[in-house]
């Protein structure tokens, strides 16, 4: 597998409640840091967004645990959008110890561009398309095969 890049990080604050019974942040709670991974993201990232008539949801998602986080670790969110189609879009997410740089978990999802007014999906903004490349300082558009 490819060695990906995270140019971006959001450090996350643990809240008393993230943490269970046994002493651990809870795996249901991972998701919402991822969720709050890409927002970020796209509010930095990507121009022109209106949250009022457009949507990103999740298609698909799938989570590896490594290590467990405890209520006095520090951690962030890391996000990365490794490929871009047509309306659908991969986005790699880890959630790291900011002082060991430990993985304490990994998250692949498929992401797709939705319109709020007619719900459908549509096709992503070509600005957004641009900007995240640039973001991710390479072309992360899914390349067309060829048929013969």
């Amino acid at each position: 597998m490819e060695e990906i890049q995270f140019h971006h990080t959001l450090p996350i604050q643990l809240r008393f409640n993230d943490v269970d019974k046994f002493g651990h942040v809870n795996n249901s709670v991972y998701f919402s840091y991822y969720d709050l991974g890409k927002t970020e993201y796209f509010a930095s990232v990507c121009p022109h967004v209106d949250w009022e008539r457009d949507a990103i949801v999740v298609v698909h998602i799938d989570c590896d645990f490594y290590s467990q986080i405890y209520g006095s670790d520090h951690i962030a969110v890391q996000t990365a959008i490794t490929e871009v189609g047509t309306k659908s879009f991969h986005l790699r997410q880890r959630v790291i110890d900011t002082h060991t740089q430990e993985v304490k978990c990994t998250c692949n999802s498929v992401m797709v561009a939705f319109d709020l007014q007619k719900h459908e999906s549509k096709p992503l903004e070509e600005e957004w398309i641009e900007a995240i490349c640039s973001y991710e300082r390479r072309d992360v558009r899914r390349k067309q095969e060829l048929i013969h």
